[in-house]
């Protein structure tokens, strides 16, 4: 859809759809410039016609049919807080159809400008508070920032915390775990969510494993080289697995995963993805990368299943 030049798997790149926010203020309009990852985009339409629904939430601005599936549609604007300007702006708007574990919705944007290559050492952790353009919106339902052209920001929307906010998604925990194998050794966890770390470190210590987490696949080099140091050569078998979220500030998981296939230390230890992005293509590029499963967030049995299925495997090629 968006063209012939995909990534090169283990690039550290990133592509985002760059899209406008306009926001009124007593003096100017402020023009907002956010993105969000191309993988994560099915396709982006001109406005269609919406059916309202009763009893929602004011951000929610309809639902409509898109080739047989039925989509909720929601105001970008409205669900930041953001004064949108009536006469001041010409607004072009565009309803970004995003996949998320498999879920489609609709996002309401006044612009879509244009398709960025961004490495991911570029993008920096949204460790600030969020500026004038955004609304009341706080950095939590930022993933990232990164600079762009006359050293203007770009911030990249966290559009999966919408989903969980409606209850269109939620993970999928209800599993009873005392039939599960019980496990010993480590696992590494790498995600830019402490959320998500929380739930898949839960996860995994039902199972027997003792975990180590990392925020992005810098800091999981350097646990994984900690590790090393205090295990030595048995870290091959003492570290069962390591479970890696794909979109990460600073290293992304491919990248990492080509880190530690190149490493004759860690080439041996099987890495899982784990992320939201349930593409077809994202699946092509784990194996690509070396991974030995693809796991889109968060269905715990599936999870539970895998990981055994994964470690079960290492295990016998080990002996």
């Amino acid at each position: 859809m968006f063209g012939d030049d995909v990534l090169k798997t283990g690039s550290n790149e990133m592509e985002l759809v760059d899209f406008r926010i306009f926001k009124k203020t007593e003096s100017k309009v402020y023009e907002g410039i956010y993105g969000v990852n191309v993988a994560k985009v099915r396709e982006i339409i001109k406005m269609p016609n919406l059916t309202e629904l009763p009893g929602v939430p004011e951000y929610i601005e309809g639902i409509f049919d898109l080739r047989g599936v039925v989509i909720p549609v929601i105001n970008l604007a409205k669900w930041m807080h953001i004064k949108e300007p009536t006469d001041e702006v010409v607004i072009k708007p565009r309803v970004i159809i995003a996949e998320f574990s498999g879920i489609l919705i609709g996002f309401i944007v006044h612009e879509a400008k244009r398709i960025r290559r961004i490495n991911w050492k570029n993008i920096e952790p949204a460790n600030f508070a969020a500026g004038s353009g955004t609304g009341t919106l706080d950095k939590g339902k930022i993933t990232g920032v990164t600079r762009i052209e006359n050293d203007e920001v770009l911030l990249i929307l966290d559009l999966e915390s919408i989903v969980e906010e409606l209850g269109i998604y939620s993970p999928k925990l209800d599993i009873d775990t005392k039939d599960i194998e019980k496990l010993e050794g480590i696992a590494l966890v790498l995600d830019d969510s402490s959320t998500a770390r929380k739930l898949v470190k839960d996860a995994l210590e039902k199972m027997g494993l003792n975990v180590v987490e990392a925020k992005n696949g810098v800091e999981g080099i350097e646990k994984m080289n900690e590790l090393y140091e205090r295990y030595g050569e048995s870290l091959a078998t003492e570290l069962r697995i390591i479970l890696s979220d794909i979109e990460m500030p600073q290293m992304d998981g491919y990248h990492f995963a080509s880190n530690m296939k190149n490493d004759d230390r860690f080439k041996s230890i099987p890495i899982v993805f784990n992320s939201s992005l349930s593409n077809e293509f994202s699946e092509i590029q784990s194996k690509e990368a070396g991974g030995a499963a693809y796991l889109t967030k968060f269905d715990a049995s599936v999870f539970y299943q895998e990981v055994l299925k994964v470690i079960q495997a290492h295990s016998k090629s080990a002996k």
